[in-house]
């Protein structure tokens, strides 16, 4: 549904009429153009605005598109509790915004709804007289601070709301990106192109190799990967079962509709079968869910409202859960908070950003499956049937009466915020997209490399924090009481260094392209890399290889390791 630019003098009479014919047959057109840039970065997230910062510091021209009309993924859409694990692994430029985020909270302007002094962090530390950084905000703060560094940037052309066309948007010539195409006709060119959305879309229209889902512990010769039902977690150094650590039901709790009937069904969310052989494969993912911006200030706060096509039943496993709590509800304890199902960490100015916590919470689980593959429209269903999830789990705590009232008298004081989104409702755009495509490349990043058993000899970077899944499946355990699966917590010991051939393609697929976001990761070792300030810090290597690839004529996986370490060290990398 395009009108295409031409020139009369170009086209015979009969062109002219195949025009006049095809145009006439649509309601709308929209008008082709072509821009040229230096860089193309697909996707505004944290991931994609290091990228295009760093392109325009050296000096190339760079074209940054958001699909959205928010910019900055999930550090503005409510992950204000940054998981970092060890926080001098952070560098460049990603140190420098949380740099800017200490800055921001060092002004009393912008301490509106509390005293700066009245604020204890949520749980990262802010005070120490060595940190020159604050990682806890407010998304809305990020938001702003972003927005000031890629002002200062002279080379950066930002467009919002343009979504690739994925099934023919992506031209290719001799192994090469050579422009790609939006749903609205507009057509970017470029020499180098970063993909930097959660999902990868741009890498999976360009034909690269990618994964979904959960390798079998075989594929890599890892521990952690695969079904986790029943393993024992000696990683964990605890001799209890995998699906008891954190984040699952209470022993007893019936799964079925009528309680002790089976032929009655299950009740919703439940997958029926049993869970599997631990260790094996499969193309689930782990769980999704809001990262609520809460606040308990009358003034800013927004109650909890039931949301149209509310179901009891729905959330018949939460209420089930609190009835079989022996003695007072507090024994029901996850780490977090002991009553309510949710982990509250402080940001300023009375706000919150709020987790997942115990068996039944804010994770949707098992309902994002098909979420990596799904069409633009799809992925919109998914995310509005979160929404509606999670808006139906906060009224419920907050006002349903077999809710023991001391959760419903602590939830009820909550409140979505008037000041931080979009939305009226106060809820965010920005689904909390933990996992989906993952890259195969040359090098793919494993548990191994987590537990420094085996160490990248090419790294743009360091991870840091713990290999972390969230459930991925509900379902019947041997005893007929329901149980989530697929959790996991392993410690990692100390910073690891991330390969560059993790985050290009294999040469035979494409040479000019990067994929910092989605790159080549096991599922269990992408579960420790996949945090926002390792993000920053990849999408900022990429562009500096990018830059490198552009100045020497080099394929992106040709870039010689000892020039490209060179400048991630000039520009403030934290690499060993």
């Amino acid at each position: 549904m395009y009108s295409i630019n031409f020139t009369l003098k170009s086209i015979n009479k009969f062109g002219i009429l195949i025009v006049i014919l095809i145009c006439s047959g649509n309601q709308a057109t929209f008008s082709q153009t072509i821009q040229n840039y230096d860089i193309v970065v697909y996707g505004a997230t944290s991931t994609g605005i290091s990228s295009a910062i760093q392109s325009s510091r050296m000096g190339k021209k760079v074209i940054l598109i958001e699909p959205t009309n928010r910019i900055g993924g999930l550090t503005t859409g409510g992950l204000g509790q940054t998981d970092i694990g060890n926080k001098q692994a952070i560098g460049g430029l990603s140190r420098e915004f949380y740099q800017q985020v200490k800055a921001y909270y060092q002004k009393p302007e912008n301490w509106v709804w509390q005293k700066r002094e009245s604020y204890k962090d949520g749980g990262q530390t802010t005070s120490a007289a060595h940190e020159d950084a604050m990682w806890t905000f407010e998304p809305s703060a990020a938001l702003k601070i972003f927005k000031e560094m890629l002002s200062k940037e002279k080379n950066i052309d930002l467009v919002y709301n343009q979504r690739l066309n994925r099934k023919s948007g992506v031209k290719k010539k001799s192994g090469k990106i050579t422009s790609i195409q939006m749903e609205s006709g507009q057509v970017y060119q470029g020499r180098m192109f970063i993909d930097a959305t959660y999902e990868g879309d741009l890498m999976a229209a360009a034909g690269v190799s990618y994964t979904v889902g959960r390798e079998s512990n075989s594929q890599y010769g890892e521990s952690l990967n695969g079904i986790q039902a029943n393993k024992i977690s000696l990683t964990l150094r605890r001799t209890i079962s995998m699906n008891t650590y954190n984040h699952n039901f209470i022993e007893g709790v019936d799964p079925y509709i009528k309680k002790g009937d089976p032929k009655s069904g299950l009740l919703p969310f439940i997958t029926a079968g049993k869970p599997g052989i631990d260790g094996k494969g499969d193309k689930k993912i782990q769980t999704y869910c809001f990262r609520m911006t809460l606040t308990n200030h009358p003034d800013n706060r927004i109650p909890f409202a039931k949301p149209a096509g509310y179901k009891e039943l729905d959330y018949e496993l939460l209420l089930r859960n609190y009835e079989a709590a022996e003695g007072p509800v507090e024994k029901m304890y996850d780490y977090g908070d002991p009553l309510v199902p949710w982990i509250n960490s402080d940001m300023p100015n009375r706000k919150t950003d709020t987790n997942n916590q115990k068996g039944f919470s804010t994770d949707f689980i098992g309902q994002n499956y098909d979420y990596p593959e799904a069409s633009y429209e799809e992925r919109e269903k998914i995310v509005e049937r979160h929404r509606q999830y999670q808006q139906g789990l906060m009224w419920t705590l907050a006002y349903h009466p077999r809710i023991p009232k001391k959760v419903r008298d602590v939830v009820s004081t909550w409140g979505t915020c008037k000041d931080e989104y979009e939305r009226e409702d106060g809820w965010q755009g920005q689904l909390y997209i933990r996992e989906a495509r993952r890259m195969i490349s040359d090098y793919v990043m494993t548990q191994k490399n987590c537990e420094r058993l085996v160490i990248a000899e090419d790294p743009v970077g360091m991870g840091a924090y713990g290999m972390d899944s969230h459930n991925i499946k509900r379902y019947v355990d041997v005893n007929g009481f329901v149980k989530n699966e697929g959790n996991v917590e392993a410690h990692v010991a100390s910073p690891y260094p991330i390969s560059y051939k993790s985050i290009v393609p294999k040469k035979s697929e494409v040479n000019n392209l990067f994929a910092p976001a989605c790159l080549s990761a096991t599922h269990i070792a992408f579960g420790s890399i996949r945090m926002e300030p390792v993000f920053m810090v990849l999408g900022q290597s990429a562009a500096i290889a990018a830059s490198i690839a552009i100045d020497k004529n080099y394929s992106v996986q040709d870039v010689p390791y000892k020039e490209l370490e060179a400048d991630l060290l000039k520009y403030k990398q934290v690499l060993q």
